[in-house]
């Protein structure tokens, strides 16, 4: 076939709020057919907001990270799976250490297939029963995302030792352990 009839798939977004992002870009980063994790703020209606208006509350929006992919290399499905093991999706006040609505989960759909996929996993999740309650991740329409500061970009790889005490003061390591069980623990952990 000539180099010219090949097909190139074309990028998607993924955006996905867990909480405190500097803790949700490296689970995605080390991804095959992942070209791009952004931190930043979605769901919110004030324009430009800035880390100390979204951490404080002072807006609307979520903290939440953006992820370009290639659809070939890695699905929609995939990638929420891989969500669903960082955070606690039962929690309604934010996660782990961080209160507040800012950091509340949810899956900002891009299209109807994502908002299809999402449903369908939180109700496979919520029927195995291992949370012990309802899951309270919402799936919401995506809306304009602000990519957060640079400083946040990469915080895990910037600031190492930082970010593991955060980590592991937070109580996210523990309870994914608890949930997932050590060895899921573990490899999140080598990553960073």
């Amino acid at each position: 076939m000539p180099l010219g009839l090949f097909a190139e798939t074309e990028s998607e977004k993924a955006t996905f709020a867990g909480g405190c992002f500097w803790c949700m870009e490296h689970p995605f980063e080390k991804l095959e057919g992942v070209s791009e994790v952004l931190s930043g703020y979605t769901g919110g209606r004030e324009e430009n907001p800035t880390y100390g208006e979204v951490s404080s509350g002072a807006t609307s929006h979520f903290e939440a990270i953006q992820i370009t992919y290639d659809p070939a290399k890695v699905s929609y499905s995939e990638l929420l799976d891989v969500f669903w093991k960082q955070i606690d999706p039962t929690d309604p006040g934010g996660q782990f250490a961080d209160r507040g609505l800012q950091y509340r989960t949810a899956v900002f759909f891009h299209n109807e297939e994502q908002r299809r996929l999402a449903e369908l996993s939180k109700e496979q999740l919520n029927n195995t029963g291992k949370y012990g309650k309802e899951i309270v991740t919402e799936i919401i329409q995506a809306t304009p995302f602000y990519k957060a500061e640079e400083y946040h970009q990469d915080f895990y790889k910037k600031n190492p030792v930082r970010y593991k005490l955060y980590r592991k003061g937070s109580g996210r390591d523990q309870f994914l352990e608890r949930i997932w069980g050590k060895e899921m623990n573990t490899k999140q952990s080598d990553k960073y």
